[in-house]
């Protein structure tokens, strides 16, 4: 069947403008938090959580280096914890799910457990994941996690021991997910040769990644180790988040675990939460394109004034990956992947490239404190070096937001089952209708 074009809607978008479009004097007025969050991007109170934590303010509420802490331990010690292991995220895997740090033997039997249960239903790949090809992976994926539910015999029970086991099993298939729905777009779409490798049991997470990846599965230490970080660094953020929240709400009204991962996918492809890393990159290709001299701060400088100001790149008025929603100062996980980074830029002979981010990222901030009001602060975010650091991997852009989702479906996991254990109502907030009675 050939693709579909879309109806024109043309018609009706007058209408909508007429009737949908709410004032935004109206927010202050009602003391409405936009995005459920105040101007210094507090966010509204809707929940508790046990299994992580973000700060960026300190005691007296002034602006701070940012934090990021997983079950009482902070981010920063975890990846010092594990940094001669190469399951890292496996391990902060098992943290975030249970709460504890595993000793040898459990983190021993977690990882055994991933292994074997690291394999899809017979012809899955072929029946599933190969029909219907599109170059958006997050879609296959969503499409992938709900056919799943078909195969498995308890896909509705809520119980909380088949809620674990559902969860762990999603983790580990996740890799294998992202990447065959890669490889069947890459055949299809872009008429290139098409391989198939199974996860090898004694690799990790992100050497499976690779090594399913790769036409000769081969990686070096410092790939391994650099996606395994940036997999720690991603699987978790709080609450609040918005895949996390849409965890927690689709987890509230009681639907089952394939429907509750399947929204938090839908939640996180979105640009504004997931797809970050992808225009940070389309932006340092355009800067690359327009700057004649890559050293020039003033040349640099005046460049990003024309982004901000909406009058280049795409026009939006954004200098992607710079700021956060909740950090003010620094954003912890960037300034630990910045190290491994610098590491990768060396062994793949980027380190220009590295300098022109590291001078965007000093100027940025300079540009948008001059235009803009800054209420917290500004700095760069995860997403400003994770699509640069994908792209030395030689992993395609098209996966970037998947291996996002890799890392995150262990956070997604871990609030789906504190929400199982601890909520007891439907997550039902309040919308003030300002409708006019005829």
């Amino acid at each position: 069947m050939k693709k579909r074009d879309g109806i024109d809607t043309s018609g009706y978008s007058e209408l909508i403008m007429q009737n949908d479009v709410i004032p935004s004097e109206y927010y202050e007025q009602y003391d409405v938090k936009r995005g459920l969050r105040d101007l210094n991007g507090k966010g509204v109170l809707a929940g508790l959580t046990n299994i992580s934590n973000i700060i960026a303010r300190d005691k007296n509420g002034e602006p701070c280096d940012g934090q990021l802490w997983y079950r009482g331990y902070r981010i920063e010690d975890l990846i010092k914890m594990y940094l001669k292991s190469d399951f890292g995220y496996e391990n902060l895997a098992y943290l975030l799910l249970f709460g504890d740090l595993a000793d040898d033997t459990e983190s021993k039997e977690f990882i055994d457990t991933l292994e074997k249960v690291r394999e899809l239903p017979t012809n899955f790949t072929r029946d599933v994941i190969m029909k219907a090809p599109t170059k958006d992976v997050m879609n296959s994926m969503t499409r992938s996690i709900l056919t799943l539910a078909s195969y498995d015999r308890n896909a509705t029970e809520t119980s909380l021991e088949n809620v674990v086991s559902q969860c762990m099993q999603l983790i580990a298939v996740f890799p294998m997910l992202a990447v065959y729905s890669y490889h069947a777009y890459n055949h299809y779409e872009n008429m290139d040769s098409m391989y198939i490798h199974r996860p090898r049991p004694e690799l990790s997470t992100a050497e499976n990644i690779l090594s399913m990846l790769r036409p000769d599965s081969k990686f070096t230490k410092t790939e391994a180790k650099a996606l395994d970080v940036a997999l720690c660094l991603h699987m978790e953020h709080g609450g609040g988040n918005n895949s996390s929240f849409t965890t927690r709400v689709v987890t509230s009204s009681g639907a089952d675990t394939y429907a509750t991962i399947a929204a938090a996918m839908c939640s996180l492809k979105g640009p504004r939460h997931g797809g970050a890393n992808i225009k940070v990159m389309e932006m340092m290709d355009d800067i690359r394109k327009h700057i004649k001299d890559k050293e020039d701060d003033d040349e640099i400088r005046a460049y990003l004034t024309k982004i901000l100001s909406g009058r280049a790149f795409d026009r939006q008025g954004l200098i992607y990956g710079m700021g956060h929603a909740v950090y003010s100062k620094s954003d912890p996980r960037e300034v630990i992947f910045k190290k491994y980074v610098t590491q990768l830029s060396k062994e793949k002979g980027r380190m220009e490239d590295l300098s022109l981010y590291k001078k965007v990222e000093a100027l940025a901030p300079e540009v948008i404190a001059q235009k803009r009001k800054i209420y917290k602060g500004v700095s760069p975010n995860v997403d400003f070096y994770s699509g640069f650091a994908y792209e030395m991997m030689d992993i395609p852009r098209e996966l970037f937001t998947p291996i996002f989702a890799v890392a995150r479906v262990a956070g997604w996991s871990a609030h789906r089952i504190e929400e199982l254990v601890s909520g007891s109502k439907i997550v039902r907030p309040a919308y003030k209708s300002i409708m006019k009675k005829h």
